[in-house]
């Protein structure tokens, strides 16, 4: 059988992740939002003191200098130097006063000026990334329209030893906020140098343990994207769910998330199958998970049932149809669950997809569910993922950001350049804030877990006192080789309830 003979040859690429999670328990920490997420970055904002004019009509008119913030304009040289990025000015941007494109904001004073530092890999193996986020926060920078807001863009090499001394350079020069660094190695070598000097961080890592301390993990966690999934699953009948995972960190704590919150949405505990992260083979775990052989013999018993009854009564019309029908299939049952939550990505996805269908588990007999692990357009394309579910920002709502993106410098952003921009637009959404209320930015605490939260590019978000962060995520579908909306992300916390 040939496409045994392709399957079996398939090799899963396995992505390991951090150490062990916290319980997400949303319960736990009983903050109820109560009022709308304040808006990030809904148009440029006008440089005004005054809270009646916050989201006054000043409309953010495109760069007509393509290339403006370049990573090619930002040298390590530059950085060495001290290198910093403040809020547009008119004259750059090609302001026209008598613009009737532009209408004049009420002429205020400015804010004073703030120091915020960026720590991002801008040299090394993971360059191309670092110098896309820059380029997002410098896009932020243009929308918000703060002067004298200063960005503090510092290399951190890629490396912990980097990433310590970029922080202790960004410190020395005034940051008062640090957004970044990206990798976890990196966080864990900066957060001793911030807490000396009792500044917050702002991470982009994924490695929930960092949390905490003054550190606020902004990635894209699985917790809250394992409830949204199956919450939605539930309502739409979907209550025997098994759970094929890699047996690291990462699928422990799906695990985890999934039976926090099955009770509570009406789900069965799930039957969990491990498999080692390092098996560059999966068909023998797969056959084993979709009960394969049983059904196999099901399906010849069942045949041999049948070719008894026809045997003993020739004109059992129903019996011949049944067999003919039979003699198309490869195993006889129903599907041992609803659905399968797998959560892995890229092609390892593909893989274990691909893998159930061949075991006669294709996608309109077992429904696929996955973590924000799926959201990739790429795997979109795969037809044993077809009709999956999965739950993440909506796409809908960071495409103008790539279609501007793209006009400036060129090329498609990448998925993770959304976390420099929301971050850079928080930073400075706290420091208008902060100067409106006490003089001073806000970086603190307090104002950093407000419980309404914030709504940026990707979504509503909010930090939790532990520092983890919760967001608003919609659940899309692949469809027709796209990722489809099934159902809208929340638009303010008051609606979120797992």
């Amino acid at each position: 059988m040939m496409k045994k003979i392709i399957f079996l040859c398939v090799i899963a690429l396995v992505t390991g992740c951090a150490t062990s999670a916290p319980r997400w328990d949303s319960s736990q920490f009983g903050r109820d939002a109560q009022q709308a997420p304040s808006r990030l970055i809904p148009i440029a904002l006008p440089e005004d003191t005054s809270p009646a004019n916050d989201l006054g009509g000043f409309e953010r008119r495109a760069s007509s200098r393509p290339g403006l913030y370049g990573a090619d304009e930002i040298t390590r040289e530059d950085l060495s130097a001290g290198g910093r990025l403040t809020g547009y000015d008119d004259d750059a941007f090609g302001y026209d006063e008598h613009s009737a494109a532009l209408p004049r904001a009420v002429a205020t004073p400015s804010l004073p000026p703030v120091k915020v530092a960026i720590l991002l890999p801008l040299s090394g193996d993971s360059a191309d990334l670092g110098q896309a986020m820059l380029q997002a926060a410098q896009l932020a920078l243009f929308d918000i329209n703060y002067r004298s807001f200063e960005l503090i863009p510092r290399d951190t090499n890629g490396t912990p030893e980097g990433a310590r001394a970029a922080a202790e350079a960004a410190i020395e020069s005034g940051a008062e906020l640090i957004l970044g660094p990206l990798f976890a190695h990196s966080v864990r070598a900066v957060k001793p140098v911030a807490s000396r000097h009792n500044i917050n961080v702002i991470a982009f890592s994924t490695d929930w343990t960092l949390a905490g301390q003054g550190t606020y993990i902004m990635g894209f966690l699985p917790f809250a994207q394992v409830q949204r999934v199956a919450s939605y699953s539930a309502a739409q009948g979907y209550e025997n769910i098994a759970i094929l995972t890699p047996n690291n960190d990462y699928g422990n704590a799906v695990v985890a998330a999934y039976n926090s919150i099955a009770y509570r949405v009406g789900l069965r505990r799930a039957n969990v199958v491990r498999f080692s992260p390092d098996s560059s083979d999966l068909s023998d775990v797969v056959r084993q998970f979709s009960q394969y052989d049983r059904r196999v013999n099901a399906l010849h018993d069942r045949k041999a049932a049948l070719e008894r009854q026809v045997e003993q009564n020739p004109g059992d019309d129903a019996a011949r149809r049944e067999l003919r029908d039979l003699g198309r299939r490869d195993t006889w049952g129903d599907p041992p669950f609803d659905a399968v939550l797998m959560p892995v990505g890229g092609e390892q996805a593909r893989s274990v997809a691909s893998l159930l269908s061949y075991y006669d588990l294709g996608p309109k007999v077992m429904k696929r569910l996955g973590t924000g692990l799926w959201d990739d357009p790429g795997l979109a394309t795969e037809p044993a993922l077809e009709g999956a579910w999965f739950a993440a920002p909506a796409p809908d709502q960071r495409r103008d950001f790539e279609r501007r993106y793209i006009d400036l410098y060129g090329l498609r952003p990448p998925r993770l350049s959304t976390l420099a921009y929301d971050a850079t637009a928080l930073a400075a959404v706290l420091a208008r804030n902060g100067f409106r209320t006490q003089d001073a930015p806000d970086f603190s605490h307090r104002a950093l877990t407000n419980p309404n939260g914030y709504a940026g590019i990707d979504g509503i978000f909010r930090f939790r006192p532990d520092g983890l962060v919760e967001r608003g995520l919609a659940v899309l579908e692949y469809r027709d080789a796209r990722i489809s909306v099934v159902e809208p992300a929340p638009t303010t916390f008051q609606q979120l309830g797992y």
